[in-house]
């Protein structure tokens, strides 16, 4: 190749590059509004990230919460897949966790105490005499400092919030980040970092419970789910884990393949679905499969990968919400969760992965939804 023919190949390659970049620069978009005031008078702003596919993704500094996933269906028409209120007076009134980040411990923890160091710690006891998603000074409560961010290939809001020492009787004081970021890929990453001054606990995750056929459309009975798991964590009647993880194989608890959410739920105890899976890690893996989802009616598809060891299932037992979203009521399965975490009262299970926070450490977890259609 002569070098003008070098030059001109190279000239046209970086322009084509540099074309690339700018459109996905003008396609890709973050916006922040105020939304409204707290009862304290503190101003919480909402953040709408969106991509050239007609996704879009809303979230508010109160609870760092998710109040929109948009996505288009098969036929291109776009609903909020996820449950969410109309206004912050509603979230403000109280809510079932809808798309909160939950924190400083999701899930349970056995007796409301575990000991660190050879030290022991009680905790707020908040769901009878065990604790659940935090305290009562849970991270969906707090208002959150937001902040836009934006690279080559996403758009998103960076939330952060300082969590401090003692509360709930957690020790150290936190120091917890969680970015949203859209990519032109139509995933949805929420990235998770913390770190602390003295040795304490911390499992995040987000609590949002979605619904492919759109927020409000019914139940999700008739949704098909798949779970890279092959155990998952047997649970007391107040869903604290009982012994070793559990085989799947033969249970209702088996989503090896795909089957829809409603197929077993009626042999589930208490109603539906609330238990702790164990996900496969091949070789230690980090970042892997956790569950796919799809929507026979819609044509949605969602994947959600994560680096967490676990993901709790959640099918929306006995929701009762008169007025939720577009006032439409949501009622009893009409969505579901797949919240990645630690696993249930690892404080108090040796043999779990440990959920201990260092001061020299940094706590990093990723968790990636990505959206499809079938045709």
């Amino acid at each position: 190749m002569t070098r003008n023919r070098r030059t001109l190949v190279a000239a046209t390659f970086l322009f084509a590059a540099l074309a690339a970049w700018n459109r996905t620069s003008a396609e890709l978009q973050v916006t922040q509004t105020k939304w409204g005031k707290t009862a304290d008078g503190v101003e919480v702003e909402k953040f709408t990230l969106t991509n050239s596919h007609g996704v879009k993704v809303e979230a508010m500094t109160y609870g760092a919460t998710l109040t929109g996933v948009f996505v288009p269906d098969r036929d291109g028409h776009t609903d909020n897949i996820t449950l969410y209120l109309d206004t912050l007076d509603d979230y403000l009134k109280g809510h079932p966790l809808f798309g909160s980040i939950v924190g400083r411990y999701a899930n349970r923890i056995a007796n409301a105490k575990f000991s660190l160091d050879g030290k022991e710690h009680p905790i707020t006891a908040n769901a009878g005499k065990h604790h659940i998603h935090g305290g009562n000074m849970g991270f969906h409560k707090a208002v959150w400092v937001g902040e836009a961010v934006r690279d080559a290939n996403s758009v998103g809001v960076k939330l952060t919030h300082v969590s401090p020492d003692g509360e709930d009787g957690f020790p150290g004081s936190l120091t917890a980040q969680v970015i949203y970021r859209l990519n032109d890929s139509n995933e949805l990453a929420i990235e998770y970092a913390a770190t602390t001054d003295k040795p304490t606990l911390v499992n995040l995750t987000n609590h949002a419970y979605w619904n492919l056929s759109g927020a409000g459309s019914g139940d999700v009975l008739g949704q098909k789910l798949t779970l890279n798991a092959d155990k998952y964590l047997p649970s007391d009647a107040a869903k604290i884990p009982q012994g070793p993880p559990k085989d799947v194989a033969g249970t209702p608890m088996d989503f090896r393949k795909p089957e829809t959410i409603g197929a077993r739920i009626e042999q589930v105890e208490g109603g539906g679905y609330d238990h702790c899976y164990v996900l496969n890690k091949n070789g230690g893996e980090r970042l892997s499969l956790a569950a796919r989802v799809t929507d026979p009616k819609s044509g949605r598809v969602m994947t959600v990968l994560t680096t967490q060891p676990g993901v709790q299932l959640y099918t929306a037992n006995g929701l009762n919400i008169r007025s939720g979203g577009g006032g439409r009521p949501y009622g009893n399965h009409f969505g579901f969760c797949l919240e990645t975490q630690h696993y249930p009262d690892s404080p108090n299970r040796p043999d779990f992965p440990s959920t201990v926070l260092r001061p020299e450490e940094t706590y990093r977890e990723v968790t990636i939804h990505r959206f499809e259609v079938e045709r």
